[in-house]
């Protein structure tokens, strides 16, 4: 009986810090859609510098924990998952500088959902159970419906969001695989560590194609001056956005500690509401009509899902 009402404990758990990984997530997606077009940083560079920011900040955490911590029986699982995360950050930040709109970049990143499960049930051997499926078709649904794909034409734009979506999946399973034999510290502090090269690499590697032939890097990838930082308030943005992902990289890695990353990712659709808040709030962005219903979905997906592992835990106590 213990065991049971550990694992319903645990769930809720890691609902709650997914949730704030979400929040935190949601105030990175506003501060990348606003650094680029109202400081002119190139995505590359603003990429770089978030995670060189995240990493300096984690500096304290890592002398409180310890380095022993960093230790780890899977070096290449860990440099896969950061070069994969890198990567998708550059891709999904260069969606907001294109200029993709901030509703459908962060709701079609919301088809993460299904290629984690698919991902955790061919890779993990998690079972996706009926309700568990439900919940996250009932999200996507809602992110949909939020984005307004279909009233302002889908071009290839909208599919930048999309890859960047699969390539995160990639990384949340693979936080996953980890996580069974590796505490929360080691996943942020790994990823924290490795992910600020695969980012200076990326860097490079575009700035050199840019410099090698212009006409064939769009020019919100490279401005010529890749580690070029902005100055006034802009700075302290930049700031606040390396905070805010190292903020958010800790609590989904504690969150995917205590639960299944099939069970955890309608929570993380709540970043889609999340975001349109902030962005309303914060950058005069006002949410369409179709913002209400499509939230309330995800909302609907993510408190189901909640209560019914709750409900399935408390049942099974009593058998």
């Amino acid at each position: 009986m213990s065991q049971i009402s550990s694992t319903s404990q645990n769930a809720t758990t890691g609902a709650l810090f997914m949730v704030t990984a979400s929040l935190a997530f949601a105030g990175t997606n506003a501060l990348q859609s606003v650094l680029p077009w109202q400081f002119g940083m190139s995505s590359t560079g603003m990429a770089f510098w978030q995670y060189v920011i995240a990493s300096v900040l984690a500096l304290p955490l890592i002398l409180r924990i310890g380095v022993d911590k960093l230790r780890t029986r899977h070096p290449l699982a860990h440099e896969v998952r950061a070069f994969v995360s890198a990567l998708g950050v550059h891709v999904f930040v260069y969606g907001f500088a294109a200029g993709v709109p901030i509703w459908q970049m962060v709701t079609l990143l919301s088809t993460g959902p299904l290629f984690i499960i698919l991902g955790s049930t061919l890779f993990l051997g998690e079972r996706a159970s009926a309700p568990r499926i439900v919940a996250a078709m009932v999200g996507f649904t809602g992110a949909i419906i939020v984005s307004g794909v279909g009233s302002e034409g889908v071009t290839w734009h909208t599919l930048i969001p999309v890859a960047a979506a699969a390539l995160w999946a990639v990384t949340d399973v693979l936080t996953k695989y980890l996580a069974r034999e590796e505490p929360p510290e080691t996943l942020t502090l790994s990823l924290l560590v490795l992910v600020t090269p695969n980012h200076l690499f990326i860097l490079l590697v575009v700035n050199a194609l840019a410099w090698l032939s212009p006409a064939t890097v769009p020019a919100e990838l490279a401005t010529g001056f890749p580690f070029q930082l902005p100055t006034g308030a802009g700075l302290w943005l930049l700031l606040l956005l390396g905070a805010l992902t190292a903020l958010a990289r800790y609590f989904s890695s504690f969150a995917y500690k205590k639960a299944d990353a099939t069970f955890l990712q309608p929570f993380g659709d709540l970043q889609v509401p999340l975001s349109g808040l902030i962005g309303w709030i914060f950058l005069g962005q006002v949410p369409s009509m179709w913002f209400w219903p499509g939230a309330a979905l995800i909302l609907a997906a993510s408190s189901f899902i909640l209560w019914s592992e709750t409900d399935r835990g408390q049942r099974l106590s009593l058998a």
